[in-house]
């Protein structure tokens, strides 16, 4: 069999540029009461600015105090109510580790609130922290982070798009040739919708069209002429980037296809999307190959059913063939998803929990990405089961017609269920160390 396997997956979203910050807990002085300097300009640097500054998607920016004040009442507001930053996974239950998390603290939560009730006070300017730095305007976004990229290998490029002032949705999905003559093999990714057009562009999804070996390939998206999943543009994300010895295997003559969603936006914009492709040297093969999975995809196409006025509850089951590591868990529905639970099914009938997003929000494409330790290291013969919930009720405050039935669909109005997980396949000699290896440190 030709499968690589074992790849280590470090996927890379504008909350990990985040993390950036010194460390990764604000220091909370104890006793005394918090002030802006000091408490609260590192926990935005870490958590919220990524988003919340100049130039970037957040209606506000929350970078300076002069900036912050106005907003502190509707701050306490949302960190009380963990509404932000957006971290909607179940800390309670299943792998509590991740590379990404911005979630705050029960510390760092009240430090905050008493900051606000204390009347925001700025403190003392000595105590805050450096500014961050981040990237503006039109660049590569991993080049910016990730020095030693540079500049994209290979750009890919969607023919224009240009998105009427008013109008219902639209979703474009050109096929360009990649041109290469040879296999190569990609260690970063990053989907970029131009500058102009960056406001009509809802997401945009990137898939590989190539012809793949039947004992190598484990398909990203189980429907036929679609191609694999790759990569993707959305609120909240920004690309993947593999660790040293990992990556994607593009293929001469392959071709990507884009499926990019555009919304008016009160005047005509017209848009060329671009992929940005970093590629090893040619002739290096890295060891493992990494392979995108969006679980139970193909069961929500044939049996999504919402009816008017409920919470509804649908499951699927995904089999492993063979053992494998997931590297992250991206739950993805529409604006009636309510929450999504991803379990393991043992060969030996036994159940275990892996992650439980209960506070769905369809407004934030949040990818939950395990640490080396936390990531799910799996039997073959595993089942994966995907659990979710919809709410078409009237008490759902996202839903724009709770007297409407809703099917699977590419609308924000209709609905769909999947997981995209990245999955590494082993061998069972691989398995057998990784779990070895993680017994003994227990034991430890």
């Amino acid at each position: 069999m030709k499968m690589q396997i074992l790849a280590l997956v470090a996927v890379v979203t504008l909350f990990v540029a985040a993390s950036a910050a010194p460390s990764a807990v604000a220091q909370i002085t104890p006793g005394d009461d918090p002030t802006f300097a000091r408490d609260v300009a590192p926990i935005l640097q870490r958590s919220c600015q990524a988003c919340h500054r100049t130039g970037s998607m957040a209606p506000m920016s929350l970078v300076t105090y002069q900036e912050v004040r106005p907003w502190a009442r509707s701050i306490r507001e949302k960190v009380a109510g963990r509404i932000m930053p957006p971290w909607h996974i179940d800390p309670t239950v299943g792998v509590r580790e991740f590379a990404n998390d911005i979630s705050l603290s029960d510390e760092e939560i009240d430090a905050v609130v008493r900051w606000v009730d204390a009347g925001a006070p700025l403190g003392d300017p000595n105590d805050m922290p450096p500014p961050m730095e981040w990237p503006a305007g039109d660049i590569w976004r991993l080049a910016d982070k990730y020095q030693e990229l540079g500049e994209p290998d290979l750009v890919v490029r969607s023919t224009p798009w240009t998105q009427d002032a008013q109008g219902q949705d639209q979703w474009y999905q050109p096929i360009v040739e990649t041109g290469l003559t040879e296999d190569r093999w990609v260690k970063a990714l990053e989907v970029r919708p131009s500058l102009v057009g960056r406001p009509i562009v809802h997401h945009a999804v990137t898939y590989l069209m190539q012809d793949e070996d039947p004992d190598d390939f484990e398909a990203a998206v189980d429907v036929p002429g679609t191609g694999s999943y790759f990569t993707e543009f959305a609120v909240g994300k920004i690309g993947d980037i593999f660790r040293e010895n990992t990556g994607k295997l593009l293929k001469a003559d392959s071709r990507i296809r884009f499926d990019l969603h555009y919304h008016s936006v009160g005047e005509e914009i017209t848009d060329s999307t671009e992929l940005g492709i970093w590629l090893y040297p040619k002739g290096y093969v890295p060891k493992y190959r990494v392979y995108a999975q969006a679980m139970g995809v193909r069961q929500a196409m044939q049996t999504l059913d919402i009816p008017p006025g409920e919470v509804t509850e649908h499951e699927a089951f995904i089999p492993l063939r063979h053992p494998a590591r997931l590297e992250n868990f991206q739950p993805h529905m529409h604006i009636r998803g309510k929450a999504m639970a991803m379990e393991a099914i043992y060969p030996d009938g036994r159940t275990e929990m892996i992650n439980y997003v209960d506070r769905f929000d369809f407004n934030w494409h949040v990818n939950y990405v395990y640490t080396e330790d936390s990531a799910p290291v799996l039997p073959a013969g595993t089942i994966i089961k995907l659990t979710a919930w919809h709410d078409n009720s009237a008490g759902n405050r996202a839903n724009p017609d709770p007297t409407q039935w809703v099917g699977w669909g590419q609308r924000s109005y209709d609905d769909m269920y999947h997981a995209h997980v990245n999955v590494v396949y082993l061998t069972d000699e691989d398995y057998g160390q990784i779990v070895a290896e993680r017994a003994a440190t227990d034991d430890n």
